[in-house]
C-alpha cells in the first residue's frame, strides 16, 4: 500500500470509529442526569487531559507539546478551537439531557453540508458531478426536516455552526491531533476549574454504577475527538463531510427510537433524502476506489 493510500485508509477509519462513538453517545449524557450540561463539560475537560498525558509519556512526546504551547500563534489558534469545542459540548449535553437529541441529529446533519462548502469556497477543493448531486439531495432532505420543524432550530444550527469551524481550524493546525486536542484540553482547564467552583454539583457520584459513568468520561471523550481530529488531517474536507452522516444518523435512531422523541412523517422524508445523498456518495468514492487499483 502506497504512503498516500495508507493515509487514507487511516484516516477513514479514524473518521468511522469518531462518527459512530458520536453518534451512540446521546444515552451516556442521559445517563448523567443528575449533572448540569456546564458541569458536565467541565468534568469532561478535567478528566480528558490526564488520559492524553499518559498517552502522551507512552509515545515520549509531553516536552514537544509543552514546547509548542510557548508559541502564541499556536496557542491563540488552539484557544480559539477550544472555545469552539466548549460550545459546541455544552449544547449537544443540554438538548440531550432535555429531550432534544433528534434535533441534534439535524445539527450534525447539516454539518457535513456545511464542510463541503467550506472546502469548495475557502481550500478550493472540488467535487465531481456525483458528489455534487448526492450534496444536493442530502441538503434537499435537511430543508424538509427544517420546514417540519417550522422554527429556526438554534440547537441544530449552533452545533452545526461551532462543529463545521472547528474543523477548518483544525485542518490548518500545526499540531498534529494528539498534540493539538492536549493543547486545547490543557487551556479549558482554567475556566472548568473556575466554573465547577462556583456550581457544586448536586452530587458528583454514588454507588458502583454512577462512579464509572463519571471516571470514563475523559476517556469516552478523548477517543472520538482523537479519531476526528486524525480523519481532518488525512482526509479532504469533502469526504470527512460525507463521513459525517455516521454519526447524526445513530443519533436520530437512538432519539426516535430508543427515547420515542416525536418524528413526523415530513421529517422522516428528510432523513431518507439525506441517506440517498450518502449512498450515491459512497457508491461514487467505492467505483474510483476500485478503478485507481493498480
Amino acid at each position: 500500500m502506497t504512503p498516500l493510500r495508507n493515509d487514507t485508509a487511516r484516516g477513514l477509519a479514524a473518521g468511522i470509529t469518531a462518527f459512530t462513538l458520536w453518534g451512540l453517545l446521546p444515552g451516556y449524557w442521559k445517563a448523567l442526569h443528575w449533572l448540569s450540561a456546564g458541569q458536565v463539560i467541565c468534568l469532561r475537560a478535567l478528566l480528558t487531559v490526564p488520559v492524553l498525558v499518559v498517552v502522551l509519556l507512552w509515545r515520549r512526546e509531553l516536552v514537544r507539546v509543552l514546547a509548542a504551547m510557548r508559541d502564541p500563534r499556536i496557542m491563540g489558534l488552539h484557544m480559539v478551537t477550544a472555545a469552539l469545542l466548549a460550545g459546541n459540548w455544552i449544547v449537544f449535553v443540554w438538548a440531550t439531557q432535555h429531550g432534544r437529541i433528534v434535533e441534534v441529529s439535524l445539527g450534525y446533519f447539516l454539518t457535513p453540508l456545511a464542510n463541503v462548502a467550506m472546502g469548495a469556497l475557502l481550500l478550493g477543493e472540488r467535487l465531481r458531478r456525483w458528489q455534487w448531486i448526492a450534496i444536493t439531495l442530502a441538503a434537499a432532505g435537511v430543508t424538509l426536516q427544517i420546514i417540519e420543524a417550522g422554527k429556526p432550530p438554534w440547537v441544530a444550527l449552533a452545533l452545526c455552526g461551532t462543529f463545521a469551524f472547528y474543523g477548518l481550524l483544525r485542518k490548518k493546525a500545526s499540531l498534529d491531533s494528539l498534540a493539538g486536542l492536549t493543547v486545547e484540553s490543557l487551556v479549558a482547564v482554567p475556566a472548568a476549574v473556575v466554573w465547577l467552583w462556583i456550581s457544586t454539583p448536586v452530587r458528583l457520584a454514588e454507588g458502583p454504577l454512577e462512579w464509572p459513568l463519571i471516571l470514563s468520561m475523559g476517556i469516552i471523550t478523548a477517543v472520538p475527538l482523537l479519531g476526528f481530529a486524525t480523519a481532518a488531517r488525512l482526509l479532504p474536507l469533502s469526504a470527512l463531510g460525507i463521513l459525517q452522516f455516521i454519526a447524526p444518523s445513530l443519533q436520530f435512531l437512538v432519539g426516535a427510537w430508543i427515547y420515542g422523541e416525536e418524528v413526523k412523517s415530513l421529517r422522516l422524508a428528510g432523513f431518507a433524502f439525506i441517506w440517498a445523498g450518502l449512498a450515491l456518495f459512497t457508491a461514487d468514492a467505492w467505483r474510483r476506489m476500485q478503478q485507481s487499483k493498480p
